[in-house]
């Protein structure tokens, strides 16, 4: 097994560790580890393609971990942050409902011969996806969940930054998802 596959493998590997993190208060410092553990996740991300591509070493288990990898990362971190209510569970059934459509989409076109590799908005998306959940960790960090605090406000203050973040990335999800069925429609459209 190759760097770039093994890196991979890594990021997978840490999701459970990053899930443990996020939801056992009594680890002390929990937050602050759960922030660590997916912030080097999301390095590995950035850092498995650079590699596969300079180094020559693309393989077919990359091609099919690596953006599973990638979903599972975020999906994990969306769903447990709308447990947590830290987010809004619209934004993330939006967000994964686009994760959904564009693996179906794959699956069709790959039946075709076809490839759907990672276009611009795609990239951009999961980035700004992942900046986020990483500045929703560090809010929460900083800020903690103050339940029964009485500065509501200041509560109220946090949980719409981390709306604006959130309904950032349902924006960006919802035009990179649009674009690859444009891109890919003539592969789903029933009348041809």
């Amino acid at each position: 097994m190759n760097l770039p596959n093994r890196l991979t493998v890594l990021r997978v590997i840490l999701i459970p560790v990053f899930l443990l993190f996020v939801l056992c208060f009594e680890i002390p410092n929990h937050m602050i580890w759960a922030l660590i553990v997916f912030a080097a996740a999301s390095i590995t991300d950035m850092l498995d393609g650079k590699i596969a591509r300079s180094q020559n070493l693309v393989t077919t288990f990359g091609k099919f971990l690596d953006p599973l990898a990638d979903k599972l990362l975020v999906m994990s971190a969306l769903i447990t942050f709308s447990f947590e209510r830290w987010i809004d569970p619209i934004a993330v059934i939006i967000i994964l409902s686009r994760e959904f459509m564009v693996t179906g989409l794959r699956l069709v076109v790959a039946g075709e011969g076809v490839v759907v590799s990672a276009g611009i908005w795609g990239k951009i998306k999961t980035a700004f996806t992942m900046v986020a959940l990483v500045a929703i960790m560090a809010l929460q960090i900083f800020y903690p969940d103050s339940k029964g605090s009485p500065d509501l406000n200041w509560h109220s203050t946090i949980f719409l930054i981390n709306e604006a973040l959130i309904w950032i990335s349902v924006i960006l999800t919802v035009i990179s998802g649009g674009i690859y069925l444009k891109a890919y429609w003539k592969y789903i459209d029933s009348s041809k």
